[in-house]
């Protein structure tokens, strides 16, 4: 690319421009989301020099594609051979840890579960834990909104946001939201940037919440003969304000059962509960669940169990993606709709003869259809495709949302109006030409 030995002068050994190299780069984890191998990659040391680098970009209307992990699985990251992708891997460092304050400031590049690492030591804990935690970027995080099993009771990741830094496409670098806890002194344009996908501006900073670290929790399990009964059960468990509540369905079960026996076998579908607190209401728990059907369950307060009884839900999508190739979806439902959404998608795997498992968080209505199809068939990854959007619409039609925790990125763009209006639409395509008036930051993504 033309601009490339311009912008080498700019940033020296930080920019990469091996093909083979920028083409490791260039993609998520997003099954079918088109990309080409970007023209350079730089490996971002600091808010500075990505300021150097979006000065350049911006005055020639170079594309840019913010890259943390690549964990996402939206396309999100996607690039194509116009593109110049920030890669915030190198900004990796914990800048400070304030138990008195409760909260860690942190660069973009760090792993979720590092940050945990690092304050349990000093009793705390950093909560949001998306499945992708031990490699996932807390970036990565921030613009996907991330959320995870704990967000039934602690909310996901914009909930333990402060502030942020951001580099904007101008290269101006700006500080949005505060240190403390409270603040309402300007426009709350912290939480614009979260959950925008790289669209707004390149966050390089996070502080975040932190709060005493929670006790070791005690988890029930549960068998009912179908989706619909452990569907309404779980409605009842959130009085008992779980920690964690998922939910499988049976074909998700078969596909573990399979794999690990586990002696599930008899089972429609299965709830899985935890407590971090208040552990004499598991029998209360249990006595919910026998009211509506329970086949069998226990509650547990050792800690030696929890790995034993929640590992159905752990080999939920390991277990499908072993019977073919696999299009994970993620919706968001209100959780009275959990049984109508399920009955709904079984209807449809029938009619494109396909495997749907389905898994996902009870507590908070964000489901999971996981949608099977053997490698190398071409008519079976049509129909896949073509149950994947009528999934969402599904979700979109019962009140729902076309993504609870993976973003928009290039692989929903185009249901993004089936539950907006469009006046929505053009406020956010203002917003975004205020902010972004080239239009470079991580074009054709997120936004219709």
């Amino acid at each position: 690319m033309s601009f490339v030995p311009e912008l080498e002068e700019i940033l020296g050994t930080s920019l990469i421009t091996d093909p083979d190299i920028t083409a490791s780069y260039s993609k998520d984890q997003a099954p079918f989301a088109p990309f080409t191998p970007a023209a350079a990659v730089l490996l971002a040391r600091s808010s500075e020099e990505i300021s150097k680098a979006l000065v350049f970009c911006s005055e020639r209307k170079i594309p840019v594609v913010t890259r943390g992990a690549g964990s996402g699985l939206s396309g999100g990251a996607n690039a194509d051979s116009q593109s110049l992708i920030v890669s915030l891997e190198k900004m990796n460092q914990i800048l400070e840890i304030d138990p008195a304050n409760q909260l860690a400031r942190v660069q973009a590049g760090v792993i979720n579960l590092d940050l945990d690492i690092a304050v349990k030591e000093f009793g705390m804990a950093y909560l949001p834990d998306p499945a992708s935690r031990d490699w996932s970027t807390l970036g990565g995080n921030v613009a996907t909104n991330a959320g995870g099993m704990c967000c039934v009771k602690y909310g996901v990741t914009s909930h333990h946001v402060r502030a942020l830094t951001v580099v904007l496409s101008s290269g101006e670098i700006i500080e949005v939201g505060k240190s403390t806890k409270k603040f309402v002194t300007t426009l709350d344009l912290m939480h614009l940037f979260i959950g925008s996908e790289g669209t707004l501006g390149i966050i390089t900073e996070i502080t975040l919440n932190l709060v005493p670290r929670p006790n070791s929790p005690a988890t029930l399990i549960a068998t009912f003969p179908n989706i619909v009964l452990a569907a309404a059960a779980s409605t009842e468990l959130l009085k008992y304000r779980p920690s964690m509540l998922e939910i499988l369905d049976q074909t998700t079960l078969n596909a573990v059962e399979q794999w690990h026996p586990l002696g599930l076998e008899v089972a429609g579908s299965i709830l899985l509960m935890q407590l971090d607190e208040n552990f004499e209401l598991g029998d209360a728990a249990i006595t919910t669940c026998e009211s509506l059907g329970m086949i069998d369950g226990m509650f547990s307060t050792e800690a030696s169990d929890t790995a034993d009884l929640i590992r159905v839900r752990k080999l939920a999508y390991p277990a499908l993606e072993r019977l073919g190739a696999t299009l994970l979806d993620d919706v968001a439902v209100p959780v009275a709709k959990i049984a109508e959404f399920v009955e709904r998608v079984e209807a449809l795997a029938v009619k494109h003869d396909l495997i749907i498992g389905i898994f996902g968080h009870a507590g908070d209505g964000n489901m999971h259809p996981t949608i099977v199809h053997d490698h190398g068939d071409i008519e079976g990854e049509k129909r896949a495709k073509l149950a994947f959007s009528e999934i969402v619409r599904i979700a979109q039609s019962l009140g729902g949302t076309a993504s609870g925790e993976h973003g928009i990125g290039i692989i929903k763009r185009n249901l993004v109006s089936g539950e907006t209006s469009q006046t929505i639409i053009d406020i956010q395509r203002g917003v975004k030409k205020l902010l972004d008036p080239s239009g470079i930051l991580n074009p054709g993504k997120k936004l219709p």
